[in-house]
């Protein structure tokens, strides 16, 4: 008789792709090509930021309908030299000579679409700043290559050709729009060679004008933001925007700076969380990583119905608060200290039954600050305005870590199928305008330089002062929910990075979409393909409206998240297989 073994041997893998581990960098972000920018900077001897940096740029080349090389980049760093995390305000305000009524006239409670709901792009400072702060290598070799993969073209991907594909007809409403996405008068194919040619220009004319300059590093980043802010392309964006009755003016390029802030940060458990300060939504994933700590997530069980009813109203909750108080801090008072207050959210956590969903958007807490501030512009929201969720397609992550143990986290977005693009240029302005409000009294209503309430908000975990994870992801509002869960997968379920990434997610819609039109959908929970149908059963049963999505493509998100193991020391990175993020390690 033939003699069996004593043992099972398995080599059933626990996620679509491995969790890749090096032990000098790790890198994530939503294209192969970027990711493998990044890492040419890193073998060079450039660090994490230079690397990040290079990648976001070339990313905004890659993925040109949901990344715009003029968007937003709200971006954190760590430095290991002094064990830090600090925020660069990647984000622009509106311009000075913005017309409130006329945006009412035109887009009635919403910012229209077009070239009015353009705000001062953001990006190309926030990149250049970075690099002078914590960067090591010039612009030149951080943008070299967005500007060959824009001017030699890359391979049109799936997504991308399906995303142009749906979307001509609104690329179409402009001529210079339609040059570059519909070459030929139709969208390109899956396969093809899709250039750029001039976004490709206006990057190299970055490039040759910091070579050109003398007086070292600091003075070539310098003409690098000048031929951008003051020069050739502020010049275009000024005269496009004149004839076209944009409100963007060349003075509002020339005055723009990227703040240096301090970020936000929270406790859970371990780990310090960071997050950019109260200009963007970060604050809602610290206050939802506290009501669901409060709720001990892993005596419930990874995606048990409890532990979903829990994720689901917590975040609930937090965007409650959201709609409620933040805006532009320059311009509001926002109660940042209130909402992260720990007896505050204790009181917040034990409101969530555990036996019930809300079922619509609950009333916000009333946290210490906000005693004085009037609530009169959530009583539109009383009723639903829609009946079924949207997916955001826009927006992108990027994560990196060094061998020194420098971290860069930033999460660029501005999408390109609203806004024309200025012709010449190849640039698409920052179109995030769109979560800005017309209604009187709310804390994001519109104004003169003031900023949007922006949706892209990058984290970066630290332990006992240490790097541990850098996450992000596109997704709008479904952003701070992916993170979240992906996060307590790993901390709290134990799980490799990568299984972390891919496993079936729930997201919320029981509050206003923060962009244009701002649906609302009482009671909604979106749940993947993936999470037991049983579940969903008992989440319906709670009172919850479920709505199910597919996995592919994806709705819920592209993590991407990169980590450093304590124990070892190796650097993990994992990448979202729902889109063409990409991971590399050495």
């Amino acid at each position: 008789m033939e003699a069996k073994p004593s043992y099972k041997l398995s080599l059933a893998p626990e996620s679509f792709r491995p969790t890749v581990m090096g032990r000098h960098y790790a890198v994530a972000c939503g294209h192969y090509l970027a990711a493998q920018a990044a890492a040419r900077v890193l073998e060079a001897g450039g660090n994490a930021i230079d690397a990040g940096v290079t990648a976001s740029m070339a990313l905004a080349v890659l993925q040109p309908d949901i990344v715009s090389f003029a968007g937003v980049a709200p971006t954190l760093v760590y430095t290991a030299k002094d064990r830090r995390v600090t925020s660069l305000a990647g984000l622009g305000h509106w311009p000075a000579a913005t017309d409130v009524g006329r945006l009412r006239e035109l887009g009635g409670d919403a910012i229209p679409e077009g070239i009015l709901r353009t705000v001062v792009p953001a990006a190309p400072a926030t990149h250049i700043e970075a690099l002078r702060r914590f960067g090591t290598v010039s612009f030149a070799q951080a943008a070299r290559p967005a500007a060959e993969l824009a001017s030699g073209g890359f391979a049109m991907y799936q997504r991308l050709a399906w995303s142009i594909a749906s979307d001509a007809a609104a690329f179409g409403r402009w001529p210079s729009s339609a040059a570059v996405f519909l070459p030929g008068g139709s969208a390109p194919a899956a396969g093809s060679l899709f250039r750029q040619e001039d976004l490709g220009r206006s990057i190299a004319g970055m490039i040759a004008a910091s070579e050109a300059a003398s007086g070292g590093r600091e003075r070539q980043l310098d003409a690098a933001a000048d031929y951008f802010y003051r020069g050739p392309v502020a010049k275009s964006f000024d005269a496009f925007h004149r004839a076209n009755g944009g409100f963007l003016r060349a003075d509002d390029l020339a005055g723009f700076t990227v703040p240096i802030e301090e970020s936000l940060t929270a406790r859970y458990g371990d780990y310090t969380v960071h997050v950019n300060p109260a200009w963007c939504q970060g604050v809602s994933l610290l206050q939802a990583l506290a009501l669901v700590r409060a709720g001990n997530p892993a005596a419930l069980g990874h995606n048990t119905p409890a532990y979903l009813h829990r994720l689901a109203e917590a975040f609930n909750l937090a965007f409650a608060d959201r709609e409620a108080y933040l805006g532009d801090p320059r311009f509001v008072n926002v109660p940042v200290e209130g909402m992260l207050d720990g007896d505050y959210l204790a009181r917040q956590a034990a409101r969530i039954d555990a036996a019930r969903a809300f079922g619509r958007m609950p009333e916000p807490g009333r946290p210490h600050g906000s005693e004085s501030l009037s609530l009169a512009h959530l009583h539109r929201w009383k009723r639903g305005t829609a009946s079924v969720a949207k997916a955001s397609a826009d927006t992108i992550y990027c994560a990196v870590i060094d061998k020194e143990g420098n971290v860069y986290s930033a999460t660029l977005s501005d999408n390109t199928h609203d806004i024309p693009v200025i012709s010449g240029t190849g640039l698409a302005g920052s179109s995030r305008g769109s979560q800005s409000r017309l209604q009187e009294g709310h804390p994001s209503v519109v104004a003169p330089g003031k900023r949007p309430r922006l949706t892209p908000a990058p984290a970066l975990i630290t332990r006992g002062g240490e790097p541990f994870f850098a996450v992000g992801t596109p997704g709008g509002d479904v952003q701070m929910q992916a993170m979240l869960q992906t996060f307590l997968n790993v901390v709290e379920f134990g799980m490799p990075l990568q299984k972390a990434v891919e496993m079936p997610r729930v997201w919320s819609a029981n509050f206003p979409n923060s962009f244009a039109p701002h649906d609302y959908i009482p009671g909604a929970l979106c749940v993947e393909e993936g999470v037991d149908p049983a579940t969903s059963a008992a989440l319906s049963a709670l009172g919850h409206h479920i709505q199910t999505w597919a996995r592919f493509p994806a709705a819920g998100g592209g993590i991407c998240a990169v980590m450093q193991d304590p124990a070892t020391g190796l650097r993990h990175a994992g990448a979202d297989p729902r889109r063409e993020c990409y991971a590399l390690a050495w």
